[in-house]
């Protein structure tokens, strides 16, 4: 590998930035391939590139064949990352299963006798408030956030602060009257209803779910199929 090319890679990884190196395998030439574009040291043709932002889509290195010539794609993206306001019962459960599925998570709550480390063991866990938080983070396509503290004052903030983000993700706890007045708020806040319409409210998908943890599953599969466009 060319020492520049590294050196931009090793940047771009540091930077949190996803991009996926091609090397083709007979030669030995490489290019680091961003989402958007491909790097000005081109010569990369297009279909391999157009492949590789697939690639970084779906979060998978790959081996392909392009005109004869073989080439490996490896993708390096920044974890996932969920933010959850509100460090409920189904938070406890959420942050397991989003754990497992390979997402950083953070939990959130101002309300420190909720946002207890013990509660969350292996978590990064904030009381802070949740618009400083998200302020602070990275909050890109990359990035999915869920309000389940059922209160105004906690998770509108929240909200506001990421609906004119790039996040993948938006959903909020409450009925159909609750997220009716969630909207209201919002745009008297000068939301419109495009950009609210991003929020999944009632939070989940519709399986009849009822515990902390099945509405947690059910998060959690909305989630997924926010992220792989299965919608």
């Amino acid at each position: 590998m060319k020492r520049g090319t590294l050196e931009r890679l090793n940047a771009d990884r540091a930077e949190k930035r996803s991009v996926a190196l091609v090397t083709e395998t007979a030669s030995g030439a490489q290019w680091l391939v961003y989402a958007e574009a491909v790097s000005p040291d081109a010569g990369l043709a297009e279909d391999v590139a157009v492949r590789a932002r697939a690639a970084l889509a779906d979060d998978r290195s790959a081996i392909l064949d392009a005109d004869g010539k073989p080439y490996f794609i490896q993708v390096h993206n920044p974890p996932l990352r969920l933010f959850i306001v509100g460090a409920v019962h189904i938070t406890q459960a959420l942050a397991r299963m989003a754990s497992i599925a390979g997402y950083a998570v953070t939990v959130i709550d101002p309300r420190r006798a909720f946002a207890e480390p013990e509660r969350f063991p292996g978590l990064e866990v904030s009381s802070d408030w949740p618009d400083d938080v998200l302020r602070a983070a990275v909050v890109d396509r990359r990035a999915a956030i869920v309000t389940l503290s059922h209160d105004p004052k906690i998770d509108d903030p929240a909200l506001e602060t990421v609906l004119r983000s790039e996040v993948f993700y938006i959903g909020s706890l409450g009925s159909n009257r609750t997220h009716g007045k969630r909207l209201a708020r919002l745009h008297e806040k000068g939301f419109t209803t495009t950009e609210t319409d991003r929020i999944h409210g009632p939070v989940g998908l519709n399986i009849g779910a009822k515990s902390p943890a099945e509405i947690a599953v059910s998060i959690m599969a909305e989630i997924t199929q926010a992220r792989r466009g299965a919608a």
